[in-house]
């Protein structure tokens, strides 16, 4: 392949990551770059307020709340301390629970609400609670229960009980604002116009005896970085290598971190296709597939939970091509594509395509995925897709089963199917019998028989902690019986759906 060069450097590299922390900038070097976010607080700066529970961004006990410049404005986002590594608040403004208070003592909104309310028994989870509500506050004015749920999917308690501390975050909204929210907007102005400033034009290059970590700024320094040095740790959201570093204790002499370059960061529609690049969060990459398929409301809202999804990147899980990645599935029903980059050389390939085996990936030494491309459809209702997780908790649980489909129907008859599964083999994988024996007739119920029985011919599932072989293989069957009932005209069998929710295990 052809090699990109990279344009002149104007500026040195940085060797220092530079973020606020309570509006004060933090400037830290000499440290390994595997140093999580949650270990600087509590042993460089005292902060014991942000709690380790899982270390592996499920209890959240461990939430903060980073801020970060975007498009103009300032994003507010909840993440979990325990796997975000601290090179990555480079440019970012930080916040933990001992932030909130004023210097008067005056709890904020989101503290006194959970004292109010009674909604704290041991305490322990308590400060990770606040903080989800923190970053729902700051992001919304108001919020309905809808926006609570979604808002605290990451935090768990099992002494206080839910319903008093979501009453918590409808009361903070009653009390009065703190005292800096009377000229929020020039505060933010003022805080965009910093954040901008500690962010900087450089590659952000750091070194220290456990390895090395390289953050470039541009789209042709990282591809020349990861081509020169292709077995490197490509870092993007660190929502699964966080736990490489806190649970299995490897080793990672080189991260290579793609969350700092511009042209990776962008959502644009081109070519009848929704493209989204490979640093996009998983939050903003779903809002922006939810709004042209609105029926993928379900994976978005039952992927992982906010804190997650608020540093996770939906190439990520894409390259990372486990099995039960909940996002391929759907894609691949919607005919999804990936754009591969090496050292300046671009390929497309269709996602389904990019697993060859269990973690096995076409992809070349120094090649990574720079964005994916969904197909938009070309009028409402042209495409009938549907996404659906069956799982044992509603949320943040890895699914026993993921399905995606996508149909198109001209005078009654499918005209075109992609159906795919997640958690039913090696890899996310298309049901390519079942396709064909639906293609080209009506979705009754002769044919609903038939793609059941083909079904057996695409997928033997294994049995794990998750779900037996037996299970799966049913529960992926009903999922085909329930599009039937839905896609198909059945409008009364459709209804007696509707408690299903988002493919709830106990209706399956």
């Amino acid at each position: 392949m052809g090699r990109q060069p990279a344009p002149p450097p104007t500026v040195s590299p940085d060797h220092t990551v530079r973020f606020l922390l309570d509006g004060e900038e933090v400037q830290c070097s000499g440290f390994a770059p595997t140093t999580t976010l949650l270990t600087w607080l509590r042993e460089s700066r005292g902060r014991c307020g942000t709690k380790e529970g899982c270390a592996e961004g499920d209890c959240g006990a461990c939430t903060v709340v980073v801020a970060e410049a975007v498009e103009g404005r300032i994003a507010w986002r909840s993440v979990n301390a325990c796997i975000q590594l601290l090179a990555t608040l480079h440019g970012k403004a930080l916040y933990t629970v001992e932030s909130l208070r004023e210097p008067d003592g005056t709890l904020h909104p989101a503290q006194q609400a959970m004292i109010d309310c009674h909604a704290s028994q041991c305490g322990f989870c308590t400060p990770g609670f606040v903080m989800s509500l923190f970053a729902l506050y700051r992001n919304q004015s108001r919020a309905d229960n809808d926006a609570v749920t979604d808002a605290l999917s990451g935090n768990l308690c099992r002494c206080t009980g839910y319903r008093p501390i979501v009453d918590a975050a409808q009361r903070m909204y009653a009390l009065p604002a703190p005292a800096e929210d009377a000229d929020r907007r020039a505060r933010e102005t003022a805080l965009y116009a910093r954040l901008q400033a500690l962010e900087g034009e450089a590659d952000l290059v750091l070194a220290h005896a456990q390895g090395r970590y390289l953050a470039p700024r541009t789209l042709a320094s990282f591809a020349n970085c990861y081509a020169d040095n292709p077995d490197a740790t490509v870092l993007a959201g660190g929502t699964d290598i966080g736990l490489w570093i806190t649970k299995h204790f490897r080793p990672l002499p080189l991260l290579l971190h793609l969350g700092r370059v511009r042209e990776l960061a962008a959502i644009r529609q081109h070519d009848g296709a929704l493209e989204i690049g490979a640093a996009v969060r998983l939050e903003d990459a779903f809002r922006a597939l939810v709004a042209h398929y609105p029926d993928a409301a379900g994976l978005h809202r039952r992927f992982a939970s906010l804190p997650i999804r608020n540093a996770g990147t939906l190439c990520g899980n894409i390259a990372n091509g486990s099995p039960i990645g909940d996002s391929m599935p759907a894609l691949i029903a919607l005919g999804a594509e990936v754009v591969l980059h090496r050292a300046g050389q671009q390929r497309r390939l269709a996602l389904e395509d990019l697993y060859l085996g269990y973690q096995q990936k076409a992809l070349a030494a120094g090649e990574f995925v720079e964005a994916v491309r969904i197909p938009l459809p070309r009028a409402a209702g042209d495409v009938h897709f549907r996404a659906w997780k069956v799982s044992r908790r509603h949320d943040q649980d890895i699914s026993a089963v993921f399905a995606g489909f996508a149909l198109q129907y001209e005078d009654g008859r499918i005209t075109r199917v992609r159906l795919a599964y997640g958690g039913m083999a090696a890899t996310p994988r298309r049901a390519y019998a079942t396709e064909a024996a639906l293609l080209g007739r009506p979705f009754d119920a002769a044919a609903l028989a038939d793609a059941r029985r083909a079904l057996q011919q695409d997928f033997t599932p294994l049995s794990d902690v998750r779900a037996s072989a037996e299970y799966r293989m049913r529960v992926a069957q009903n999922l085909l019986t329930r599009l039937q009932l839905e896609t198909s005209g059945g409008a009364r069998a459709a209804s007696s759906l509707a408690d299903l929710g988002d493919g709830g295990h106990a209706s399956i």
